[in-house]
């Protein structure tokens, strides 16, 4: 199941096929921010009807295919957030404009420049809104079984949409974890 221990920057939170919550069926959270006052991330397998180009002209050609703004969470969702995913050998808080979470994954500035970034990295994701939690209300969604605390990949945050992120993420943990990729969210359905 995971704890909340195990929470932080560049985990992601795989929901567990008993939330049904409409925001977080099925959704895997790329954690940003993991503190005690709370946490932020964004649900990765989102992707929305509006395109990047709608909202951010500069970054639209840069943008992952598929290049649409992804529901990053129900919280502001007038915000946009990017993540960016490095090249080999590229480290964020060695380029400006972009602070790190983990590893080559960190967050762009989108008031930048991105052709400084651009070559740089592998792939570039934007969300609009965020998942964020309050001082322990993670701890407790945890406890209570909603979400499994797993570790990210890089590609985690670019991923194919045309296959099932919260599958594939659940697939590669091994059992016990593995067998519920094929869960099918509603027993009464089995």
């Amino acid at each position: 199941m995971g704890s909340d221990v195990e929470v932080e920057p560049g985990t992601l939170l795989v929901a567990a096929p008993q939330l049904l919550d409409k925001n977080f069926r099925r959704a895997v959270v790329y954690v940003i921010h993991h503190r005690a006052e709370g946490t932020l991330g964004v649900v990765l397998n989102r992707p929305s009807e509006v395109a990047v180009e709608e909202v951010l002209p500069k970054w639209a050609e840069h943008a992952t295919e598929p290049r649409s703004l992804f529901v990053g969470g129900p919280v502001e969702q007038r915000t946009a957030i990017c993540l960016a995913t490095l090249r080999a050998g590229e480290r964020a808080d060695a380029i400006e404009g972009m602070v790190g979470v983990r590893g080559p994954v960190g967050l762009v500035d989108l008031d930048g420049d991105p052709d400084s970034l651009v070559p740089r990295a592998r792939g570039l994701r934007f969300f609009a809104g965020y998942a964020g939690w309050d001082a322990g209300q993670l701890a407790g969604e945890i406890d209570r079984g909603d979400w499994h605390v797993v570790p990210a990949l890089p590609d985690d945050v670019i991923a194919d949409q045309d296959q099932e992120l919260w599958s594939r993420v659940l697939r590669r943990q091994g059992p016990p974890l593995a067998f519920l990729a094929t869960h099918p969210g509603d027993v009464k359905l089995n």
